[in-house]
């Protein structure tokens, strides 16, 4: 389902349990659209996030990691001199639609009490977060600044006066007696979730479909359809539907949803966690590819470079197979020298390296023919000698292209967090300049993903190439085994055993060909090897290594497989 009303109701229950009279410690923007509140209650800390994302707006708890920027925005600055050490005192919804009201107590520079609300409108593209005096309605600072040539209907600017949005139109669910909710359904001329919608507020599509679905099921037992719905928005089981198609997220079972063939169900303690479940991926994704647009924009256009220059050489290399052919020339040029005439722009000899065949030479007017001989071996000689030269430019660039698609790939599987150092890695490769990427604070390296095999054994997998190197020429034990898609673009995965039993080694296997470029993809060859028999040859890209004395898997890589090895 989407983020509609009805869930907002709900979700508003479970962070009013948690968080109501909690403290705020610390106040975070890790990225435009999100907010994150640091709230201290009933004895612990609370990650509280407040996205106004266009995709994915939502307020939540949330145990996912974030990494903030070294110059805070000036919307998280102006929330810190505001709600640093707030109470939150009441958390409410406007009726039952997607805007939600966080009121606050604060001194202010004075050392008097005022009330503050951070007003949170989760309205797909158009959502929004922003801090308002209650006292004098006036919008202190707003997340996104919209003036009046953007919105005729009202202006979100600091200093202006706060303007609601359009009241949703409908009847609350959660306000109707039992007779007026039977009276309501009874009046519907049809039960479909369109009219579902149009007669209730914060129905979304998918919670309009289950309602509807139940009442055309039961014409004649309304009342009991509707009273069971809404207990059941009282004794919650938060659901994550997965089918071919797509996931839902449902604070029940939905059962409209589980109609398709091969649908998985998974339920979760809490709304909160059902969201980190649904959410962590396709945000981590658009994330990425957010902030690392720059960089794929970037790596892609070198691919493109490099594979012009690759076609550039094999070109030369193919005209330098013809070099014969012209050393033969020169050669039959200064055997018949006293027969060709001066001026001419082509001559016919007898080629007596093929039988005394006709061959036509062609000849420069302007040279003598001594002077055509020595310019067709002198052709010969700067191919012959570009041969070998040409020969090591094509292999470099091979292994030029081969590099930059392994970094697309760990882009591809990249969380926001280890984007820096795959920025790092191209500025110390010298495709990226220092400028094009602001200076960073000294952070934590980024560790290598831990997995662990059905047997126990530890198994390490490389997020980007200098994770790569650092794991298999410096991390792991010689006598320890080592993993990789078979000349494909993919992470270096280390068995952390002498050892493993022929399971762990599948697994493994599996995790490579996983974070691998083809891991969408069946029967991925993937090598394994002894740590000892993997070196890396002097100059080589990050990442690149060579080996010897491998034997080669077929995987065929299953998420779900991948996600119960994670630690």
């Amino acid at each position: 389902m989407s983020f509609d009303g009805i869930f907002t109701h709900l979700m508003i229950q479970e962070l009013n349990q948690q968080l109501k009279g909690g403290r705020i410690s610390k106040v975070h923007q890790p990225y435009s659209n999100e907010l994150v509140l640091v709230i201290r209650s009933q004895g612990k800390n609370h990650k509280l996030l407040l996205s106004a994302h266009p995709s994915y707006a939502r307020i939540q708890l949330t145990n996912m990691s974030y990494q903030n920027p070294d110059t805070p925005p000036n919307f998280v600055m102006i929330l810190r001199k505001h709600l640093d050490g707030a109470i939150l005192e009441e958390i409410k919804q406007v009726e039952n639609d997607r805007i939600i009201h966080f009121t606050f107590t604060h001194r202010n520079e004075l050392g008097d009490l005022e009330n503050l609300v951070l007003i949170v409108e989760l309205m797909g593209r158009h959502s929004t977060i922003l801090l308002l005096n209650q006292a004098t309605n006036k919008i202190l600072d707003t997340i996104k600044h919209i003036g009046s040539s953007q919105n005729t209907y009202r202006a979100l600017l600091p200093g202006a006066t706060y303007v609601a949005p359009p009241e949703a139109k409908g009847l609350n669910p959660f306000h109707l007696s039992d007779v007026q909710a039977f009276s309501q359904l009874s009046s519907l001329q049809e039960i479909n979730p369109k009219t579902i919608q149009q007669l209730f507020q914060g129905f979304g599509r998918d919670t309009a479909t289950e309602l509807a679905t139940r009442l055309q099921a039961n014409p004649n037992e309304k009342l009991r359809v509707w009273q069971q719905f809404m207990a059941q928005l009282k004794t919650l089981e938060p659901t994550l539907i997965q089918t071919k198609q797509k996931e839902y997220f449902t604070p029940f079972l939905f059962e409209s949803l589980i109609t398709q063939e091969d649908t998985t169900v998974t339920t979760f303690t809490n709304l909160s966690s059902l969201l980190d479940g649904f959410y962590h991926d396709k945000a981590e994704r658009d994330r990425v590819k957010q902030q690392g647009s720059l960089l794929i924009k970037k790596i892609t256009n070198e691919i493109k470079r490099n594979e012009g220059k690759l076609e550039k050489r094999e070109a030369t290399l193919l005209a330098a197979e013809n070099a014969e052919d012209l050393r033969q020339r020169g050669e039959l040029l200064t055997t018949f020298l006293h027969q060709i005439p001066r001026g001419v722009a082509s001559v016919e000899l007898e080629n007596y390296y093929e039988e005394n065949a006709p061959i036509t030479i062609v000849l420069d007017p302007a040279l003598s023919p001594n002077q055509n001989a020595q310019k067709y071996f002198q052709k010969y000689q700067k191919l012959r000698n570009a041969v070998k030269l040409v020969g090591e430019q094509i292999e470099e660039t091979k292994q030029e292209i081969a590099y930059l698609q392994s970094v697309l790939t760990q882009l591809e599987l990249a969380g926001p967090m280890d984007l820096e150092l795959i920025k790092e890695e191209l500025i110390e490769e010298g495709y990226v300049k220092s400028s094009f990427v602001k200076q960073k604070r000294q952070t934590k390296k980024s560790q290598p993903a831990k997995f662990i095999a059905s047997d126990g054994t530890e198994i390490l997998v490389g997020r980007n190439n200098l994770q790569n190197d650092q794991l298999t020429l410096k991390t792991a034990k010689k006598t320890e085994y080592w993993l990789h898609a078979k000349d494909i673009p993919g992470s270096h995965v280390i068995i952390r055993s002498t050892d493993p039993s022929e399971q762990t080694i599948l697994e493994a296997a599996e995790l490579a060909a996983f974070y691998s470029k083809y891991r969408h993809s069946a029967q991925v060859p993937v090598d394994l090897v002894q740590v000892k028999h993997i070196r890396k040859p002097n100059g080589a890209k990050p990442g690149y290594v060579i080996y010897e004395n491998q034997k080669t898997y077929y995987m065929t890589p299953v998420e779900e497989n991948i996600e119960k090895l994670r630690q």
